[in-house]
């Protein structure tokens, strides 16, 4: 061997002795506690905020090894617990593209952050980093982008995070201050694309797509059907703290923020919200009988949900509510008719923008806005819940649209489909007195594309998007609302013994195991009164005729929707319950039918169902 060979293994030998020395000594500052079991999915890792440090360190572990994994691009963390009450957190990472963390990275993820000793952590990641090709102390650095919300815990967690990534020798963490967690998301994305990614340019980016987006309204829309006045929830999270700051610089709006995070203004999360709202359907906290009327909208915490809402009584706190799914039908109308001007309203054979629009909805979309847009003509299609495989498909389209009724979604433009509109805007013929229809509706679709956060589901940019799109086609909210009448719905949890027991196929709406559920389902919902949704583990949905009944048997949140004047509706639900599990449906069905049926939709369903009737169903 050489002399600068024999140097260059000495240090590769140094430089491994520091990268196990770091990992030990990181996992031992950080010991996992007692009785603690952390687990990845959509929302990262959350849990009550005191808990979290070992957890959100190894994420700051594993978000280097990310960044190193993917040759050096920046990877993003954001300690947040989005709409959970304010003494919980949670940290979540994203990657260069701005989305969520690889689904095939979640095993490590668990196994990292659940790690019973430094000794045991130090194997796991050696043995990751083999198994990936991972070249730690390669040429390859790691940058990871920080970012938190306003929660006590925040700061603290922010420590641990830092501490994780400068476990990995040769990372870069930058401290991007406190933000939304679209605007985390934005960054990061944007870094990888090569575009200025600070706080400033996203707010100037914002800002200056939704000036172009009024500046290019036709003469003969607008007008003074969508009133100025419009009332934020903040949710008393970063959204609130956001929106301040650049009110004044939104042009057309008069925008009065409440529950904007103010000391003594009100508690992170409570009783106001995107969340709190489209759950309970009342006015947040900090709204009065002389908001009757008013245009109003919710963040959430961490302002990655919208939803927008208005008072209809001065006496009583109930809202007319437009959810997600209403958001995604605004979007998609004004979306199809810029592809309908550019394109001669369809009728052209070679069209001049030929485009595909996706629209993504998982079993939780009301079955109204599915028909609505059905009835469009839209490619409507359905995923699994969760936004790591709305967005995925999403992402198949020229123009994907995403939302759950949450209010959590967003566009997504294909480079190829935003580059055939740069090239139309920029043709001579399109800017001519006659093709300026084409121009300007090409030019629409530009500004929406660089307005809309396409990272994540982002409130701010979707909240202008909404105003943009109102004003465009002059319409007030009633005029939103009435887009198609909801079908009433009811959401509600039952615990269960084993819901790993039921199997679904796609996206989660037929039932393949056990293989005679899903013949009962068919048989009784065949019935002429019946539609439902039945979220499992994962969604079992079929659409029938008008009516919705939505069941759930497991312990997660599902939507019930039905017609209080269908009696029958909670009998299939015991029905299938007991089917389900007990292989005894017809002997108890009939034991607990006479009670069933009695005072169905107030007494009974609130009261003895959950009381007494799902007890002794778990005890057969």
């Amino acid at each position: 061997m050489t002399r600068k060979e024999v140097e260059e293994d000495g240090m590769a030998v140094n430089q491994e002795q520091e990268q196990r020395r770091r990992l030990l000594d990181v996992a031992s500052r950080f010991p996992l506690p007692s009785g603690c079991r952390f687990s990845y999915g959509t929302a990262g890792f959350r849990a009550d905020g005191t808990t979290m440090a070992p957890a959100v360190c190894r994420a700051g572990i594993l978000a280097a090894l990310r960044s190193v994994k993917l040759a050096g691009a920046a990877v993003g963390i954001v300690i947040t617990a989005s709409h959970n009450p304010i003494g919980d957190n949670g940290v979540k990472i994203a990657d260069p593209d701005g989305g969520m963390m690889a689904q095939h990275w979640e095993p490590f993820a668990d196994a990292l952050a659940n790690a019973p000793d430094p000794d045991a952590l130090l194997q796991l990641v050696l043995q990751f980093v083999k198994d990936e090709g991972i070249p730690l102390g390669g040429q390859h650095t790691a940058q990871v982008l920080l970012g938190r919300d306003t929660r006590p815990t925040g700061e603290y967690l922010l420590d641990a995070a830092l501490q994780g990534i400068n476990a990995i020798v040769g990372a870069h963490a930058i401290d991007m201050g406190i933000l939304t967690t679209p605007q985390l998301h934005w960054m990061v994305r944007s870094k990888n694309k090569g575009i200025k990614a600070s706080e400033s340019d996203y707010f100037t980016q914002l800002i200056d797509s939704y000036r172009c987006m009024l500046e290019l309204m036709p003469k003969d829309k607008g007008g003074d059907g969508l009133a100025k006045k419009l009332i934020v929830d903040g949710a008393n999270g970063i959204g609130g703290v956001k929106l301040e700051q650049i009110k004044a610089e939104i042009s057309g709006l008069d925008i009065i923020v409440r529950n904007s995070g103010k000391e003594g203004e009100g508690i992170l999360n409570h009783m106001c919200g995107a969340d709190f709202v489209q759950k309970e359907r009342v006015t947040p906290h900090g709204f009065s009988p002389e908001d009757v009327g008013v245009r109003c909208a919710s963040l959430d915490g961490d302002a990655d949900r919208l939803v927008y809402f208005c008072k209809s009584s001065a006496s009583d706190n109930k809202v007319d509510l437009v959810d997600g799914d209403k958001i995604l039908s605004l979007f998609a109308l004004f979306i199809r008719e810029q592809l309908d001007i550019i394109n001669n309203n369809g009728i052209q054979v070679n069209k001049s923008l030929p485009a595909r629009l996706g629209i993504v909805q998982t079993a939780y979309a009301n079955g109204a806005s599915t028909q609505f847009l059905k009835n469009l003509g839209l490619e409507v299609v359905f995923t699994p819940t969760g936004v790591k495989y709305l967005h995925k498909k999403a992402l198949e389209y020229d123009i994907g649209i995403y939302f759950e009724a949450n209010g959590h979604g967003t566009i997504v433009f294909s480079e190829a489909f935003i580059s055939q509109l740069e090239s139309l805007s920029n043709e001579p013929s399109s800017q001519a007195a006659n093709g300026s229809a084409k121009y300007h509706a090409a030019m629409r679709l530009m500004a929406a594309s660089q307005l809309i956060n396409q990272a994540v589901g982002d409130a701010l940019s979707g909240l202008l998007l909404v105003e943009a799109i109102l004003q465009y086609k002059g319409w007030s909210f009633q005029n939103w609302c009435e887009l198609y009448s909801d079908l009433p719905s009811r959401q509600l949890k039952v615990k269960v013994i084993d819901r790993s027991s039921i199997v679904t196929t796609d996206a989660e709406t037929k039932v393949s195991q056990p293989s005679s559920l899903q013949e009962l389902i068919d048989k009784e919902t065949g019935k002429p009164q019946f539609n439902y949704i039945m979220q499992c583990n994962a969604s079992v949905s079929h659409s029938l005729n008008s009516n919705l009944l939505c069941v759930s048997v497991f312990d997660v949140q599902t939507v019930i929707s039905l017609q209080p004047t269908i009696p029958t509706g909670d009998a299939l639900f015991v029905h299938l319950v007991q089917k389900m599990w007990y292989e005894c449906m017809l002997r108890h069905l009939r034991r607990w039918k006479p009670i069933v049926l009695q005072n169905l939709w107030h007494t009974m369903w609130n009261t003895f169902l959950d009381n007494h009737l799902l007890q002794a169903c778990l005890r057969f």
